[in-house]
């Protein structure tokens, strides 16, 4: 597999999560989506409205993250979250499940959570992506945690925060694409910062990708031929 420029463009959630992101830092990025043709550009809840404003007419949508990112705020808040969101342009929404109680077995508190958001996403006709933190989880873990948030009506399922103990790995994306089978999205994201390694995520059946490093990405990758 060897995905051109523009290709592997199509993958790419070109992504600013930093805490000290300036309003210049966030329209550069959306400047660059915009020109390299990103699938989205993902941010923070408040910069939503500026980004959506930012995207208009490009075709690049406009992605934020809920719970985020250590996914232990109450289901009514990842909801009120979400819906103002939503309100303000959000094209797509990365929620964080509620990891502890993942480890601690509790699955339907973890589907429950789940549902809410995906319905207020889906009653707005929006994709719903769910975070699993796949360092802090076991291969079994992963498994269970895809299948809950398959069965809760989520999009896509994603690996990481980028904010943990470690990012994507090929061996959780493998894991997560047997769970959830051909027809569920697959998100791998943190740690991904070169060609070779956005290569390796979608051959072990990723089909989004969100990363920072977009522009070095891409610079990596073969010409589009006219």
């Amino acid at each position: 597999m060897e995905p051109t420029k523009s290709e592997l463009a199509s993958y790419l959630d070109h992504t600013l999560l930093k805490q000290d992101a300036t309003v210049e830092a966030v329209d550069r990025v959306v400047g660059e989506a915009r020109e390299i043709g990103a699938a989205s550009v993902c941010v923070n809840p408040y910069w939503v409205s500026r980004v959506s404003e930012g995207l208009a007419g490009s075709g690049v949508r406009t992605c934020t993250v809920v719970g985020f990112p250590l996914g232990a705020t109450t289901t009514a808040s990842k909801v009120a979250e979400t819906a103002e969101a939503l309100a303000n342009g959000a094209d797509e929404v990365d929620m964080v499940i509620n990891v502890g109680e993942l480890k601690a077995g509790n699955d339907a508190a973890v589907q429950a959570d789940i549902e809410a958001v995906a319905g207020t996403v889906h009653e707005a006709g929006k994709l719903l992506k769910v975070i699993l933190e796949t360092c802090l989880l076991t291969d079994d873990e992963i498994r269970r945690a895809s299948g809950l948030a398959a069965a809760a009506g989520t999009d896509f399922v994603k690996t990481s925060t980028g904010f943990s103990i470690g990012g994507a790995k090929a061996h959780d994306v493998a894991i997560m694409r047997e769970a959830v089978g051909p027809d569920l999205g697959v998100k791998a994201s943190g740690g991904i910062h070169s060609y070779e390694e956005a290569v390796e995520m979608l051959e072990a059946g990723a089909d989004r990708l969100g990363v920072s490093a977009s522009l070095a990405i891409l610079a990596g990758a073969p010409d589009d031929v006219a």
